[in-house]
């Protein structure tokens, strides 16, 4: 099987909005992305966690990352299609219309 890198992307509002939603909400939220978790089984080799204080890097310097606000999973599949099958009704897209998910294979260390 191969690994793949899911980065999740949602815009700095959202949790900003998140911060003061209402506890049921949140936790209806936790729920959603639970039962993806457990949906997954043995394909989550990782759940991951929000980063932050992202910095972009270039030959002339750095600055803050342009990409809001990122979170991270590591999941394993066959192939992209069935990383991407995996990922077709996770509740992040849910969450707002400027939510995105991307998915990368993780080259040469998929063990």
């Amino acid at each position: 099987m191969k690994k793949y890198l899911v980065l999740y992307h949602m815009p700095t509002s959202f949790v900003e909005m998140a911060k003061n939603a209402d506890p049921a909400e949140m936790k209806a939220g936790m729920e959603a992305w639970m039962a993806w978790f457990a949906r997954c089984g043995d394909q989550l080799v990782d759940m991951g966690t929000q980063l932050s204080g992202g910095r972009r890097l270039t030959a002339s310097g750095s600055s803050p990352s342009q990409r809001n606000v990122v979170c991270y999973s590591i999941v394993q599949a066959e192939s992209m299609e069935a990383a991407e099958a995996l990922l077709a009704d996770h509740p992040h897209l849910a969450w707002s219309p400027d939510c995105e998910i991307e998915v990368h294979e993780m080259v040469g260390g998929s063990g």
